[in-house]
């Protein structure tokens, strides 16, 4: 079967066989082309038979479910075929797919799940990376394993990368790929920004520029909103005011025949209004549009500290995320587009969209790489590095929820990973099961990741949301909010294959099981029964005092605004304490008091933060001790040391050392790198430390010349040396600087009389800058050349010296001259 793609009249047709003639040399392309010129269809039908795939399989990886879906179709209909044929697709929770499936559309996880499974990818010859540009953090992840994959086993596993905007040539660099560019055929689009709105008004303000453009153009109205709610509230504005008008939603929960009538033109000829989320940005043609409606809002994933997991936010959308909207206007003739926002804010826009590792939750990346045998997530190919920070969260959390333990993943991880959930949520699951509550922890897992189906004001308990589902569930009721919650419930009861549960709820075993997802949000009621709790991760939290959870002694909370100071607890369970034996530890806790000095030593029983019992530690051992004190050092060393001028001068002779002499050992020294590892130089001289003011008597010069081997004590005698002798006989001290800049030499003019040049340091190589001062060691010159000053300047400044000193010796001829250190009459 071979796909007549040069009859098709799109512009990626152009380009197609300068990619098949790269993909049959190359192992990595990327293909540059903007929305709408056929790359997600048209490209990949075409490459089903190419020699390099030796019959394997192509994969494509979507950002977005109806994408995903609609592109699947878009494919098998080209083909004159169902869904599920050669094209088929995986998303989560759903799928279409056969044994003569050839061509598998996927979006989410379902990539990395399907690599987890077959590490080499032995049936799939290539894999295409689709609307790269949005920088999905799958996409991010599935890259750099799908680039292990080809460096280490499959270098003939190819890998074609599409965008529509991005940073191509760091890209390009990044993957050793050849870019392709698509140029298009788009129309001019003219622009008119409406100025800035109040986004409570949203729906309101959009209808109202809707209604102006369907009266000034002709042609079907796009229009970009955040989301489905705001999407239903602008369609029922505008179902009133424009009677005449096919008006359709578009999103990723639509029907795929609800789908379908938005995309296609409609058939009995009614101008359309298409109202979408950033779907419609680059992954689907929607014929007939030549207008377009830009709110500037669109959705992103992230990290979401009342829920733990990532969660949807609305934001201000990036310029290439505008200019591809504003493309979507000039497909078919010259368009136009309406920016509801300022020109002085559009400058203010970002370039290019955040990537979603940079402010997502890593729970699941870092397991995912874990069970692929990646310890060092450094070690793979980053378009954007997971940050440091995020990934050592994930870690601790994936301790916490036993899914690693020293750093491997456990066989309770490898569990935890086999489900499509957040981790939290997968162990919370694998808990109800073996607890024989998996009914119950199928409902609350829905409950976790959807929004709260009831009104604020129905207050905290979590427990009355459960009762609601299963009455709805048990009448076979359809409630807005609850519906979505039971869609997602019944695909977890798939995954364990159980029958819904409607009985009635025990609180507590709710509270149990929210406390095996969310360990450090165990909260424990202060004393004073003023709706205040501490939580096991240390921090407070409260709820409204009125509330009816407000006076149990411990909860589990599910959702709860992570503030610094107090946070406001939203959803939660009663928890009864016996329950969380397994999660009681005893822990030993050795402190330096900073205030008052001294050590702090017990040991006692907690969970987490909240502590049970303590007493005090009378088995006190050494290493326990000296741990306490260092950690006191690096916390506040600045302040608890005596970093005397002395101190600093000995610092800053070994650090001027090292910055002249690179290729010697001299250790990099500065009060700040010091008080970091003190165990490197001060642990030894710590055992007599009993309170604050023993620190301050510790001898810090001696100490760290001492930790200095032998033959640097020497040279550091020789070559920068404390002080240097003058023809006078005096010594002067040498002041060093931190910077490794030249060394101050400031002296008396008198008691250099006689010396010809300028004193030198470090084996004769850097010449000291004198501060020649008067007999009342005022400043009078500055030199770093003593021969010319005594040839050029002496006499000028011994004008002014005799007049001010006339009691002191001021010779004609300074070379010759005696120094001296006092008075000498002439």
């Amino acid at each position: 079967m071979s796909f007549p793609y040069q009859n098709i009249n799109l512009p990626i047709v152009q380009v197609i066989p300068e990619i098949l003639s790269l993909l049959s040399q190359e192992n990595t392309v990327i293909v540059n082309a903007p929305p709408g010129a056929g790359k997600s269809t048209i490209l990949p039908i075409t490459l089903l038979e190419e020699d390099f795939l030796q019959g394997k399989k192509i994969l494509i990886l979507e950002p977005r479910r109806l994408a995903a879906k609609s592109i699947a179709y878009r494919m098998a209909e080209l083909l004159g075929e169902e869904v599920g044929q050669t094209v088929g697709y995986r998303i989560r929770f759903e799928s279409i797919v056969s044994s003569a499936t050839r061509l598998e559309v996927l979006t989410e996880g379902i990539l990395t799940r399907m690599m987890q499974q077959d590490n080499a990818l032995e049936d799939v010859g290539l894999v295409i990376f689709d609307e790269f540009h949005e920088r999905n953090i799958h996409a991010d992840l599935a890259m750099a394993l799908c680039r292990e994959v080809q460096q280490v086993l499959r270098p003939d596993l190819r890998i074609l990368v599409m965008s529509a905007t991005l940073d191509l040539p760091q890209l390009a660099e990044l993957l050793k790929a050849s870019i392709v560019k698509s140029e298009g055929k788009a129309f001019p689009v003219e622009i008119q920004y409406t100025g800035d709105y109040d986004q409570y008004f949203l729906s309101e303000q959009v209808a109202s520029i809707v209604l102006k453009a369907a009266i000034a153009h002709k042609g079907d109205i796009l229009v970009f909103l955040p989301g489905q709610a705001e999407i239903k509230k602008t369609e029922a504005i505008l179902r009133k005011k424009l009677p005449d008008f096919s008006i359709h939603p578009l999103y990723g929960q639509l029907s795929p025949l609800a789908q379908k009538q938005a995309i296609l033109p409609n058939r009995s000829g009614k101008r359309k209004v298409v109202l979408s989320t950033s779907i419609a940005e680059t992954s689907l043609t929607i014929e007939g549009v030549s207008i377009a409606v830009d709110s500037g809002l669109g959705k992103t994933s992230k990290f979401n500290p009342r829920s733990g997991l990532s969660k949807l936010e609305t934001i201000r959308i990036s310029k290439d995320s505008a200019d591809q909207r504003a493309g979507r206007a000039g497909r078919l003739g010259p368009g136009f587009c309406y920016r509801m926002w300022s020109k002085a804010t559009h400058q203010g826009l970002d370039e290019f969209r955040t990537p979603e590792i940079l402010e997502a939750d890593l729970s699941f990346l870092v397991l995912d790489l874990l069970k692929w045998g990646i310890k060092d997530v450094k070690k793979l190919t980053w378009l954007s590095p997971p940050p440091q920070g995020a990934v050592m969260q994930a870690l601790d959390l994936l301790e916490k929820i036993d899914a690693i333990k020293d750093g491997k993943i456990t066989a309770h991880g490898i569990r935890i990973h086999q489900i499509p959930a957040h981790p939290r949520i997968a162990h919370m699951l694998l808990m109800a099961e073996a607890n024989g509550k998996i009914g119950l922890g199928t409902d609350l897992a829905a409950l976790m990741e959807e929004r709260d189906p009831l009104e604020p004001t129905s207050g905290v308990d979590i427990n009355l949301r459960i009762e609601a589902l299963r009455r709805a569930r048990k009448e076979n009721l359809s409630i807005k909010g609850l519906n979505k919650i039971e869609k997602v419930a019944k695909q977890y009861r798939k995954v364990f294959r159980i029958e819904p549960d409607n009985s009635s709820i025990d609180p507590y075993e709710t509270g149990l099981l929210i406390a095996y997802a969310y360990p450090e949000r165990i909260a424990h009621a202060r004393p004073g029964n003023n709706a205040r709790f501490q939580l096991s991760n240390g921090k407070m939290a409260m709820m409204d005092h009125k509330d009816e959870l407000a006076h149990e002694p411990w909860l589990a909370v599910s959702h709860i605004d992570a503030r610094d100071d107090l946070g406001k607890i939203f959803l939660a369970s009663p928890l009864n304490p016996k329950d969380l034996k397994s999660m009681v530890k005893e822990k030993r806790q050795v402190v330096w008091e900073m205030k008052k000095g001294g050590l702090i030593a017990q040991k006692y029983l907690a969970i987490g933060g909240i502590i049970l019992r303590s007493e005090p530690l009378t088995d006190l051992t050494l290493e326990e001790k000296n741990n306490a004190l260092l950690k006191a050092v690096k916390a506040d060393g600045l302040h608890l040391l005596d970093f005397s001028d002395s101190v600093l001068q000995l610092i800053y002779r070994v650090s001027s050392l090292r910055i002249w002499n690179p290729d010697q050992s001299w250790p990099d020294w500065s009060p700040e790198l010091l008080i970091q590892k003190p165990q490197d130089w001060l642990l030894p001289y710590l055992s007599e430390i009993k309170k604050n003011e023993d620190f301050k008597k510790l001898d810090l010069s001696s100490i760290l010349l001492h930790s200095l081997d032998y033959s640097l004590q020497n040279s550091l005698e020789f070559l920068a040396p404390e002080k240097i002798k003058v023809p006078s006989g005096s010594q002067i001290k040498i002041q060093y600087r931190n910077d490794g800049d030249v060394p101050i030499l400031a002296v008396r003019l008198q008691e250099v009389f006689g010396l010809l040049d300028t004193p030198k340091v470090n084996g004769g190589k850097t010449p000291l800058l004198m501060h020649l001062l008067s007999p009342g060691y005022k400043p009078v010159q500055v030199t770093s050349d003593l021969r010319s000053f005594w040839d050029k300047t002496y006499h000028e400044v011994k004008k002014e010296l005799k007049r001010r000193y006339p009691k002191h010796y001021w010779p004609e001829d300074p070379f010759k001259a005696e120094a001296v250190r006092g008075v000498k009459r002439e």
